[in-house]
């Protein structure tokens, strides 16, 4: 298993964070010291400390390292609009050198198990031509992604794996996340899920009610990373 890792989502809205907690606390369980990073995050609230971002106070919640908010969210956007167009309007240059060096310093920190979490979909766009992917690469670690297992997960998935492993990073494992607990020929789906992703899925995790870190730590299998 790799001390760190980047994680993706099929697109925006598909339990990343949720994931990502549940990856955090199942470390911490293991005996793991834990770090977190949120690059950039939009949509967040206006507190007396400054804006804070839910998905980023979840991983801090899951860090077992002391870290500060500006650490683990180096950039904060007040609307729930994608990142480059909150920069945009911010007055912000959102590129991956902005980036680089706050993830860079998370890592650097040295905890045993480290998740630097994107924002959306795999090609989020940033300031230029620069991608959020370009971030993974520019960190050169391997990558989880969450499949949020709806309608149309599969060809999302699929395509999401491919721009992974064209990119040249290892897609290390998959997590389905039953967003839609409905979804028409659930088993068949997650079956050909499990055939054509290139990497073991690490769990399958329900609709929980309620929700926690701990809870979905429940469903997961840290073991089965590359």
């Amino acid at each position: 298993m790799s001390p760190a890792y980047f994680i993706t989502g099929t697109d925006t809205d598909v339990g990343k964070t949720t994931i990502a907690a549940g990856l955090l606390h199942a470390a911490r369980l293991a005996g793991l010291s834990t770090a977190a990073g949120k690059p950039v995050a939009s949509g967040c609230e206006v507190t007396a400390k400054g804006l804070r971002n839910s998905d980023a106070l979840a991983l801090m919640a899951e860090c077992s390292l002391a870290l500060d908010y500006a650490e683990v969210n180096p950039v904060a956007f007040e609307p729930a609009i994608a990142p480059h167009l909150a920069a945009r309007e911010a007055g912000v240059a959102l590129t991956v050198q902005s980036l680089l060096l706050p993830m860079r310093q998370i890592l650097a920190r040295g905890a045993d198990f480290t998740l630097i979490e994107g924002a959306g979909g795999w090609r989020v766009p940033l300031a230029d031509q620069d991608n959020l992917s370009d971030l993974a690469m520019a960190l050169d670690l391997p990558v989880i992604l969450v499949v949020g297992v709806r309608l149309g997960c599969i060809s999302h998935a699929l395509l999401t794996a491919e721009a992974i492993a064209r990119d040249g990073l290892q897609l290390a494992g998959w997590v389905a996340n039953i967003i839609d607990p409905k979804t028409s020929r659930l088993e068949e789906n997650l079956a050909t899920l499990a055939e054509r992703l290139p990497a073991p899925c690490l769990g399958r995790v329900p609709k929980l009610k309620p929700l926690s870190a701990q809870a979905v730590a429940e469903h997961l299998q840290l073991d089965l990373l590359d």
